[in-house]
């Protein structure tokens, strides 16, 4: 018997198996072949947050640290629920508590139970007081990355105001403007290009890296830092980016392989195959293993 801990990226991956699954569209279900992931392939996982309690409000939120709602909470855990036969070996959020609560509550449904635990490396006296003294129990965790560079846009003055409010404080035009534009920032906040330049340099400096490694990755954080990363990935102009709208605690599924990025799933309509084809195939292989050597 093969135990199911030894499914790791690099054994659950090595036989290339054509699997066939049925998706939902808006006209009949279709069968599309589906070939499990190489052992040269990782996962990018792109997770925005669930619905927060100013979402529900319809309050600008940007970088004010809101919960989120049971809705959000909800979501969350079905995100997770969609993700949970994907290998997952690092989680980064932003420094921002419905990110943080998004990925700790997707993993609650991930079916290897690992515990994701937050990394405190803001001083050394945080990092010194965390340290796991366990090889063991380090196995059986995820390591969790903050980082302000990953937070929601800044919106400045527009924050915690409702659409009204912000209409006629500074009028519907030009707020228009604020929302829609690339490069035009509202009162002391950031443009979706100013929230790009921070969010793609640290997803290049700090999260290519640890996908070059072989690590599988899962980043849970916000519209507009996500939006900047998909921007990169999927080469879209800054025309195309400023109408991409993402919903809220909906997964969306990339496939790094040979310093590239595949898209496995629009980020406008995730619920379409890539997500859950990527994740009904590895069950089906799991199971097909279970078979053969049970």
């Amino acid at each position: 018997m093969i135990h199911m801990g030894l499914l790791s990226r690099a054994n659950c991956y090595s036989v290339r198996r054509n699997l066939f699954t049925v998706h939902a569209t808006s006209s009949s279900p279709v069968a599309n072949p589906i070939q499990i992931p190489s052992k040269d392939e990782t996962a990018l996982i792109l997770i925005r947050h669930g619905e927060s309690l100013w979402n529900e409000k319809n309050l600008f939120t940007g970088c004010v640290d809101v919960p989120l709602t049971q809705k959000g909470v909800e979501e969350a855990i079905e995100a997770g629920k969609r993700i949970s036969n994907i290998p997952i070996d690092m989680i980064y959020t932003s420094s921002l508590i419905r990110a943080q609560m998004t990925a700790m509550l997707a993993m609650t449904q991930h079916r290897r139970k690992k515990v994701p635990i937050i990394k405190h490396n803001e001083s050394e006296q945080a990092w010194k007081s965390s340290q796991i003294h366990s090889e063991e129990t380090k196995k059986q965790s995820i390591p969790v990355i903050t980082s302000w560079q990953l937070n929601e846009r800044m919106y400045g003055e527009l924050q915690g105001l409702n659409k009204q409010e912000t209409a006629d404080r500074f009028g519907k035009e030009k707020v228009q403007e604020w929302r829609r534009s690339y490069d035009i920032p509202p009162p002391d906040g950031e443009s979706l290009e100013m929230c790009a330049d921070r969010a793609v340099a640290y997803f290049k400096e700090q999260i290519v890296p640890q996908l070059l490694t072989g690590k599988n990755v899962m980043i849970a954080a916000h519209g507009n830092s996500l939006r900047s990363i998909i921007m990169y990935l999927d080469k879209l102009t800054s025309q195309e980016v400023i109408s991409l709208e993402l919903s809220t605690g909906i997964p969306m599924l990339y496939i790094f392989k040979d310093g590239k990025f595949f898209r496995r799933g629009s980020p406008t309509d995730p619920s379409e195959a890539g997500v859950y084809a990527y994740t009904r195939s590895l069950a089906l292989y799991r199971q097909k293993l279970d078979e053969m050597f049970h």
